[in-house]
């Protein structure tokens, strides 16, 4: 209970007054249209993804992230278009969100070029009742802070934020940059001013055949607020186009580690691919937690849908 209290305290009072970092993905590379608009349409037929992220599990008030996502090419517009909902709850902090993403797409021999865009409704809450002061009297029931800056409700509010990105694609290699909170909105809770700050991504994956069934899927994922910077290497092997296995790397920067990740997942059949991760922490928190658990599971619908021109190569989603 001891550190239940320290993390409703400090992850969901202090992250959410800062509110530097999205939410954090192990199996990043199965859902890119949650972080770049341009990726929009790019599986190359309708698809579905749902994860859901259990963080340093243990502790009362650690981390849970759900996300869906929803996109598909618009062949007809020479684009794509993709819809995303996403809840984030860190102890007393949540952060929701549905962004709309849309995409322009230019064909460069068997190549694929995106710049898009995103708009977003967000809602950040902070629920007074789960906050916890050392003067603070909390007995029978009664929630009193002991500080008039804090209150005991659940206090929400929303705002409009936008995104851009571009994308490109081809059999070998791909990646893109892009940026959320362009504007850096802020919202106001009770008296506290919370600014969305723009954040900046950045992700660039190989795909190199090793054997006629092994195929190695190298990938580098940065993310940054222009303040602090965290970066992730993983490799995943995939076996006839089937099973898939690797590892991946995260860390703050040169002297600060976060975690290790297993990453696996097989397909279910010829549309749907699960996929799982599991986080060890080698920082200094992995004392007081019992690792990061992550599920997804993507339906691709694997098939043309309206007219207009396709791609000259038919990428496999499942194989990133």
């Amino acid at each position: 209970m001891k550190y239940g209290f320290t993390l409703i305290l400090f992850l969901g009072f202090y992250l959410g007054l800062q509110a530097q970092q999205p939410a954090q993905y192990s199996l990043y590379m199965y859902n890119r249209v949650n972080f770049n608009p341009a990726y929009a349409g790019l599986d190359h037929s309708l698809s579905f993804t749902g994860v859901y992220r259990s963080q340093w599990v243990g502790p009362e008030g650690s981390p849970t992230t759900q996300n869906v996502s929803i996109h598909m090419p618009l062949y007809l517009a020479s684009g794509g278009v993709g819809l995303h909902l996403e809840n984030d709850a860190t102890g007393a902090r949540k952060f929701t969100s549905a962004t709309l993403s849309y995409n322009y797409q230019k064909f460069i021999g068997e190549s694929i070029l995106s710049i898009g865009g995103s708009a977003a409704w967000a809602q950040r809450s902070i629920d007074g009742s789960l906050l916890r002061t050392p003067d603070g009297s909390y007995q029978d029931g009664a929630i009193n802070h002991e500080d008039i800056g804090l209150f005991n409700t659940i206090e929400t509010a929303n705002v409009t934020t936008f995104g851009a990105g571009v994308y490109f694609q081809n059999e070998r290699i791909e990646g893109g940059i892009s940026v959320q909170n362009i504007t850096e909105p802020e919202v106001t809770l009770e008296n506290l001013q919370l600014a969305l700050n723009r954040a900046y991504y950045l992700t660039l994956t190989g795909h190199f055949d090793l054997t006629n069934n092994i195929v190695l899927h190298p990938s580098v994922f940065v993310r940054s607020d222009a303040v602090q910077t965290q970066m992730d290497f993983s490799a995943i092997f995939q076996y006839n186009d089937n099973i898939f296995l690797g590892a991946a790397f995260r860390g703050y920067n040169n002297t600060s580690n976060d975690a290790v990740s297993i990453l696996a997942g097989l397909k279910l059949s010829e549309k749907v691919t699960l996929g799982y991760a599991y986080d060890i922490t080698i920082s200094s928190f992995n004392t007081v937690q019992n690792g990061t658990h992550e599920i997804m599971i993507n339906y691709n619908l694997n098939k043309r849908i309206m007219g207009g021109r396709p791609p000259a190569i038919i990428y496999n989603p499942r194989s990133l």
